[in-house]
């Protein structure tokens, strides 16, 4: 009965006029006491003086605790905030009970009401220790009672530092839940053995399963402030070992109102650990390059093009662009930017394949930069598709640039992928081709065409963690190519910013290529999901290894093997040079591509995209058959007849 109804009720506080009645009694009793104390247990002295006081006394304290407002504070989450403002509000009484005695004695009132000075000074001493301990026991008991009856959590905290005291201050002030910290974890050993607010610090040594099951741990809360991903990855390799939950506090900038709630301790998830450190941008070059610009962005309510579109809603644009032939996201993208209050962009749904809807809108909008994020990008599915691969990814990229140099546009900025770096899959191939196309084309055209190229991003359509958590709701299994299957990995934010950047740092005819850090492996990366879950590999959730689907390959790579990088102002960012191409050829034969592919004879048009990359060599396909075809007639000589 009393579990339930502190449940029930644990949410409720009581009455600020029941405080205030409470502090007032407590406050006359001292007063009693103070005389007590003056004159001995024997009530040695007038007790009139004190009984015509006492009336008197009570609105002098009610006065001052009004005036002060020490009774409003919630008691369960009494603070030094509240320790001083009962201070405050007893230093008011004292002083009003000075002028109440200071005019007795000039005969501005009865002499009844003279009350020694003895009495005034015992009186505040007894008020300052009663009235903050009456609040302190009420509190702790509170808590004592709650931790015993209710449903309460355990908690460690990783930081004995002050972003520690106030993760301690944030959870030892919610309401909604029952949560006892057991102790802070810290690395420094000047700390490790001491207390803190009565709470002991353990080294992260001492933090082993034995030590969690013996002090019933339920979860462990990362409280450092700017820590590197890399040392989060480290901390949390260890502790995800470990039977508990491991959370961790948001960033100091995103606490609300420059405080932490216990709301925004979250779980720590997989983008949190990903060990490489996100760029940071020249917000002012990109200022002034976005400036009263009318920009284009395709794709735009894709992974990336909704972010791109997001990023440069934040700059003094003239008009922002957004094509996109899928409607139903495109429509979810304009509600979240009418929600946001942006202005002046306009959705329109069009396909990139369509010259004449495409060249309208550029006559209509006269844009001055173009963001291309549009693509087909699913290699399997681009492999088993390639008619359907090259129609946007190489003539709907012909087709956006030409209308771009033709209509003078300033800057042209070509989404590209790691997959197109040394292609083993029909999608890689036709990001190549589209790359050389547009280098080409940058030699004979006023318009600045600028390629970026990075790897996979965390979080977009298709991505591989999407994927895990839904296997990871059903229960499993986690399927995984290939065990030792590795990939880059950025944040939608980071490659959004990086295409911007691009636009804004290009001269025309590069490829930037962003420093990724290093590559992640996949099958460790699905063993750390199931343990974030709070699961365990292979007990609860088992990892399936499928094979390497068509097209697919171990390893990505940034940069082909005939390409040199050159630096930019930006540590992070480089420029890839490939060779020089025979431009008027790669032109021909990309146009004959693009005639051959209306025919949809797969095999053709493949071995016409490995006639224009060379080293697009087939993995895991069916067109690895062109690739031993070519190898034949390589091997053998000329005029010999077999």
């Amino acid at each position: 009965m009393i579990k339930n109804f502190l449940i029930n009720n644990s949410h409720k506080h009581a009455s600020k006029w029941l405080v205030l009645s409470i502090d007032i009694a407590i406050t006359m009793f001292n007063f009693f006491l103070a005389y007590v104390v003056r004159f001995g247990i024997t009530l040695d002295f007038d007790t009139n003086n004190m009984i015509y006081q006492m009336p008197v006394m009570i609105v002098l304290t009610a006065a001052s605790f009004l005036m002060v407002g020490s009774y409003k504070g919630v008691v369960r989450h009494t603070g030094m905030r509240d320790a001083y403002n009962l201070f405050l509000a007893v230093t008011v009484l004292i002083s009003l009970s000075g002028a109440l005695m200071v005019s007795s004695r000039l005969s501005i009132i009865p002499e009844l009401l003279n009350i020694p000075v003895s009495i005034i000074c015992v009186h505040y001493l007894l008020n300052i220790i009663t009235l903050t301990t009456s609040r302190l026991v009420f509190k702790y008991c509170y808590y004592f009672i709650k931790s015993k009856l209710g449903e309460n959590s355990r908690v460690l905290i990783y930081g004995a530092g002050d972003s520690g005291l106030i993760t301690l201050a944030a959870i030892s002030n919610d309401s909604t839940r029952s949560i006892t910290v057991v102790g802070f974890v810290d690395d420094n050993a000047q700390k490790v053995g001491k207390t803190i607010n009565g709470i002991k610090v353990y080294s992260s040594r001492t933090v082993n399963h034995n030590f969690v099951v013996k002090n019933n741990i339920k979860e462990i809360v990362v409280s450092i402030p700017h820590i590197s991903k890399k040392r989060l990855s480290e901390i949390s390799d260890n502790l995800l070992k470990l039977p508990v939950q491991v959370k961790i506090i948001p960033a100091v900038n995103d606490w609300i109102d420059g405080k932490l709630k216990v709301s925004q301790i979250k779980q720590i998830q997989i983008e949190d650990l990903l060990e490489r450190a996100p760029i940071s941008m020249d917000n002012q070059n990109i200022k002034k390059e976005l400036h009263d610009k009318v920009i284009l962005i395709t794709g735009a309510a894709g992974s990336i093009g909704s972010e791109i579109v997001r990023q440069a809603s934040y700059y003094s644009y003239k008009h922002l662009v957004l094509v996109d032939q899928a409607e139903s996201p495109l429509y979810d993208l304009q509600q979240e930017l009418l929600s946001k209050g942006v202005k002046n962009f306009t959705p329109i749904v069009a396909d990139i394949r369509d010259h004449q809807r495409i060249e309208t809108i550029f006559e209509k909008f006269r844009p001055n930069m173009v963001f291309h994020a549009a693509a087909y990008k699913h290699v399997p599915l681009m492999e088993n598709n390639p008619c359907e691969a090259i129609k946007i990814n190489v003539l709907g990229t012909r087709k956006l640039a030409d209308l771009s140099s033709a209509y003078e546009v300033d800057k042209f900025v070509f989404v590209s992928t790691d997959k197109a770096v040394n292609p083993t899959n029909v999608m890689g191939a036709t990001k190549r081709v589209a790359e050389m196309y547009i280098k080409c084309l940058h030699r004979t055209s006023k318009t600045k065409f600028i390629t970026t190229r990075f790897g996979n991003v965390l979080g977009s359509n298709g991505s591989v963690i999407p994927l895990f958590k839904k296997q990871i709701e059903k229960g499993g299994p986690l399927t995984v190519t290939h065990q030792d299957v590795t990939r880059f990995f950025m944040t939608i934010p980071e490659a959004s910013q990086l295409v911007i950047e691009a636009g804004t740092m290009g001269n025309g005819g590069e490829i930037f290529i962003f420093d990724m850090g290093e590559s992640v492996k996949i099958f460790d990366l699905a063993k750390k999901m199931i343990r974030l879950s709070g699961l365990n590999y292979p007990n609860d959730i088992n990892i399936e290894i499928t094979g390497l689907r068509p097209g697919e390959k171990l390893y990505e790579e940034l940069l082909a093997d005939t390409e040199n990088t050159l630096p930019t102002y930006h540590k992070k960012i480089m420029i890839s040079k490939f060779d020089d191409a025979d431009c008027p050829l790669v032109k021909d034969k990309i146009d004959d591509l693009c005639i051959m592919n209306l025919f949809n004879h797969d095999d053709q048009i493949v071995g016409k995209l490995k006639e224009i990359v060379p080293e697009y060599i087939s993995k895991n396909s069916t067109f690895e058959s062109i690739d031993k075809k070519n190898e034949e007639k390589l091997e053998k000589p000329e005029g010999v007849l077999v």
